[in-house]
């Protein structure tokens, strides 16, 4: 028996650029492929690898999209939206710091920009269909997140006032999404109103338990935030949609915790890692994963403050592939096992 989990993948976000073999979609697929990736998170925002608008409209590029990425080992994983899902809900406080995000005749108008980002995600999932796909990932943005400590003290329902405005942003979309068969998974994140388990469940609330509600896992950010990752597994294995293999490390001192100061990422308590060098137990998050049934991918993010990316890119592939546990058909002690008597069961247990 294979598998439950698919795997490797890996997001192709941080590896794009100008150059070869990052600049194409035939280049960074052929690439990825030949360092034993099975499959490959696509970018949606990098037309240099993937045009969203016309994958939206198009079986025919739907399809040379998919062919290209076969003949060099991989398929499609996911499409990820977190550029444009972080601009369907923005604080004013970070206007400037997200119009980055959005093409350059929309900076500076929020609105337009936040429309854009809406029809991006919706977008998404039309492309997800066309491409046979069951799951996107993306960000929700944040309202509430200036507010995330509570001092000064915050006004009553300015939370719940939050959340409430987020969900009449995201519910529509779900259910776009849910009309086309395809899950969204949110990536919780510190910066995203969804956060930890606590504002995911808020979230859940405003949106009705909306089924296509799902979550992109990322043990690195509740490393950096001291949340016990394997039990957020045990509660939230259910709405575990899509997985993001990325590992960190937390070292506090007697300078520096969880908010790391402002410090640089090579200088925080808290700092991303490449896989295997950091503190994050993926030998317990697979086995967690396994036994709960989650039967979809396993993907690299590569984030690391030291490591060039190019080495974790291939050093990613045969860790992943190393922790994707092949699912027993049986158990251990089988061997000792007999047929079932219910004559005999009785007899064990006294029952005349």
């Amino acid at each position: 028996m294979a598998s439950l989990i698919k795997g490797p993948g890996i997001f192709l976000a941080q590896f794009a650029g100008d150059a070869a073999p990052f600049n194409s979609w035939e280049a960074i697929t052929r690439w990825a492929g030949s360092l034993g990736y099975k499959g490959v998170q696509v970018p949606t925002w990098d037309k240099r690898q993937f045009d969203l608008e016309t994958a939206a409209v198009s079986d025919t590029y739907c399809q040379q999209i998919l062919g290209i990425a076969e003949a060099n080992g991989v398929t499609i994983t996911e499409l990820s939206t977190h550029l444009q899902g972080q601009l369907v809900a923005v604080h004013p406080a970070y206007d400037e710091a997200f119009d980055g995000f959005a093409p350059e005749a929309l900076r500076g108008k929020p609105a337009e920009r936040q429309r854009w980002a809406v029809e991006q995600v919706r977008f998404a999932a039309q492309a997800s269909r066309r491409l046979g796909l069951n799951s996107s990932v993306s960000f929700t943005g944040a309202l509430a997140w200036p507010y995330l400590y509570p001092w000064p003290q915050r006004p009553a329902g300015l939370i719940e006032t939050a959340f409430g405005e987020l969900a009449k942003r995201w519910r529509p979309i779900l259910d776009f999404y849910d009309e086309l068969g395809v899950d969204l998974c949110y990536e919780i994140h510190p910066g995203e109103d969804i956060f930890d388990g606590a504002s995911f469940e808020m979230f859940l609330e405003a949106v009705g338990e909306h089924p296509r509600v799902m979550i992109n896992y990322d043990p690195s950010h509740f490393m950096l935030m001291q949340l016990d990752y394997l039990a957020f597994i045990d509660i939230y294995h259910d709405r575990i949609g899509a997985f993001h293999v990325k590992d960190a490390e937390f070292n506090p001192t007697g300078r520096q915790g969880v908010y790391s100061g402002y410090q640089s990422w090579v200088n925080r308590a808290g700092r991303f890692r490449s896989l295997g060098d950091g503190q994050v137990d993926f030998t317990g998050i697979f086995s967690k994963l396994a036994a709960y049934g989650y039967d979809r991918w396993a993907v690299l993010e590569w984030e690391c403050c030291l490591k060039h990316p190019e080495v974790g890119a291939a050093e990613g592939a045969p860790f992943i592939d190393k922790h994707i546990i092949r699912v027993t058909e049986k158990a251990f002690d089988d061997f000792a096992g007999g047929k079932t008597d219910p004559a005999q069961i009785r007899r064990m247990l006294g029952i005349g």
